[in-house]
């Protein structure tokens, strides 16, 4: 194992749960179902029962207290990339737009040790699972020093996080008429070759999977035409999902004009990378055609309104996304761009950026704050992000579905004047909360605010200690 921390095993689930009698359960099921005084009954890590808590049974292996509580699926997480955590704050990097941000940065990813990716995976997850997370992607292209995809599997498995880990990838350094330096591509036969081992090797495509692989060159601007379409080919004939990051900003628009003659969407099209096994990250600077596109063909977007913001990228045209048809969900993007991994307060500031971007539209803004509700965020959250990963098992509770659940406590001095009007709304509208209680496939894997997986205190000291080393490592 590369880190020199220990984790226990995740906690072997209970044959039965019971959550019981929760304040509200939002089911976020096809109807919005919200069950007042409610229980859920799971068996296995499968939801068995969900209704009125005087309708459901009051004894399990393992009975949760809900009073107090409201209970939401668990939230699904589509963009992220990890290792990221250890370069939060950087100084040179606080005030730059993307390409700037990345040319400050690659340098220093250059020093990633696999100790540093596992223990940041870790870290990444933990905040992710305590905001309310179960399931989440890691977009991981940079591999250094003997750094492999294999080691943010194994953080993922011990801390008990459902994960779509993506292989990701940079052939076209600087050298070539690419963005990242040449020290840090890789050869496009061993790219493949290795996503073709992890898939082979990782990847469950049964329901209730809590490990998928996936097939993501990291964008236009750091891999060939060649690989885009070889992965393509690739990941079709083994089943499993492709992901990239598509028109974030105007420079990265302007690529794509300058070396392909076409618009991202156009590029993204000509390579094969359209369709319901594929989505993209950011699309910020989608134009109606590619939205037209991408809605005709099921193509997802990973919609990271923090990390667009913090960077200058813009407003992604979500609304106009949803309402064409587009699968959207949510992502936190890398810890480096967005300096946070709280899966709620992204959800949050979806709502509110959603709002804005309206007003500031040239034609007029006469929808209103309503266009983008508390609910509408929290459906993107759960419900979106299942489906832009292709998930029919979890963003939703339902007899059936995965028992990925997120408890959050209306008693908090954030919650104070809004849970006892609209426990539900209050969740996107008053400040984003950590979870009471977060269970992922049935196992409760934080509990009374505490990680049951992970002891979070020596984790975050060797991550700083970690954060440190690698900052310096150039110097």
């Amino acid at each position: 194992m590369p880190s020199t921390l220990t984790s226990t095993a995740p906690p072997t689930p209970p044959k039965t749960l019971l959550i019981h009698d929760a304040d509200v359960i939002a089911a976020m099921d096809d109807q919005r179902t919200e069950w007042p005084r409610a229980s859920v009954f799971v068996r296995g890590g499968v939801i068995e029962a969900i209704g009125p808590a005087s309708e459901l049974p009051t004894t399990a292996d393992e009975v949760i207290d809900a009073r107090g509580l409201v209970v939401v699926p668990g939230l699904v997480n589509t963009h992220h990339h990890m290792y990221q955590s250890l370069t939060r704050a950087i100084p040179a990097a606080q005030n730059a737009e993307l390409f700037g941000w990345l040319k400050t940065l690659y340098p220093i990813w250059a020093g990633l040790t696999p100790e540093m990716v596992h223990v940041s995976t870790q870290v990444a997850m933990a905040e992710l699972l305590l905001s309310g997370c179960t399931t989440s992607s890691d977009h991981l292209y940079i591999y250094p020093n003997g750094v492999r995809l294999d080691h943010s599997i194994e953080a993922a498995q011990q801390i008990g996080m459902r994960f779509h880990a993506a292989r990701g990838s940079m052939s076209v350094g600087e050298s070539a008429g690419g963005l990242p330096p040449d020290a840090l591509v890789e050869r496009e036969d061993h790219i493949l070759a290795d996503t073709q081992r992890l898939i082979e090797t990782h990847h469950d495509e049964g329901r209730y999977a809590m490990l998928r692989v996936v097939a993501a060159p990291c964008s236009p601007f750091s891999v060939s035409r060649d690989l885009m379409r070889e992965s393509a080919n690739l990941a079709r004939a083994l089943r499993t999902r492709m992901h990239t990051h598509l028109a974030e900003n105007d420079h990265d628009v302007a690529y794509s004009r300058e070396k392909f003659g076409m618009t991202p969407a156009e590029y993204a099209e000509s390579l094969g990378w359209v369709g319901n096994d594929v989505w993209h990250a950011h699309c910020v600077k989608l134009d109606p055609a590619g939205i037209a596109r991408f809605a005709a063909t099921g193509t997802g977007v990973a919609h990271c309104p923090c990390s667009n913001m913090r960077l200058a990228s813009g407003i992604a045209p979500v609304r106009r996304m949803l309402d064409a048809g587009v699968p959207v969900g949510l992502g936190v993007d890398g810890s480096a761009s967005n300096d946070a991994a709280h899966l709620l307060g992204e959800a949050r500031q979806a709502m509110l950026l959603a709002r804005v971007g309206r007003s500031l539209e040239p034609f007029g803004c006469d929808h209103g704050p309503a266009e983008m509700t508390a609910r509408h965020a929290l459906d993107v959250a759960t419900r979106g992000g299942a489906r832009v990963l292709g998930r029919d098992d979890i963003g939703h509770l339902a007899p059936g579905m995965a028992a990925d659940m997120a408890l959050f406590d209306t008693r908090t001095l954030g919650m104070a004047g809004g849970a006892v009007h609209d426990p539900v709304g209050a969740l996107l509208l008053c400040a984003p909360a950590q979870t009471r209680h977060t269970i992922v496939n049935g196992r409760v894997v934080v509990r009374d605010g505490q990680l049951t997986t992970v002891d979070l205190g020596p984790l975050l000291e060797r991550h700083n200690a970690l954060a440190v080393q690698l900052a310096n490592h150039r110097h």
